[in-house]
């Protein structure tokens, strides 16, 4: 089944490697990019998310991916192709949705 986004909830769909995914930047997903990061705080997080590293992006990815419900893809994100261009920008999408 295709993903739908909820504009009202800050849902994007984004295309990883050659197939559409939800993602939402929810509480949940900020609380574990904190425990992720170990940071405390919006600020220090805001800080820690304007310096990513590779594996930093697909943290963040996994993160938003978790929080739109896409849980089978996070599971096997290791292992798809995904590009980083293709991650920055659907981590970069999911930030503009919760921003609006």
């Amino acid at each position: 089944m295709k993903p739908v986004a909820n504009a009202a909830r800050g849902d994007v769909i984004a295309l990883l490697a050659g197939a559409p995914r939800r993602l939402c930047l929810t509480l949940g997903a900020l609380a574990e990019l904190e425990t992720a990061f170990e940071v405390e705080g919006w600020e220090p997080l805001a800080a820690r998310l304007r310096a990513l590293s590779p594996n930093d992006l697909l943290t963040v990815l996994a993160a938003l991916l978790r929080g739109g419900g896409e849980i089978d893809t996070v599971e096997t994100l290791p292992n798809l192709p995904v590009t980083a261009a293709e991650a920055a920008a659907a981590v970069a999408s999911a930030f503009r949705a919760a921003g609006q």
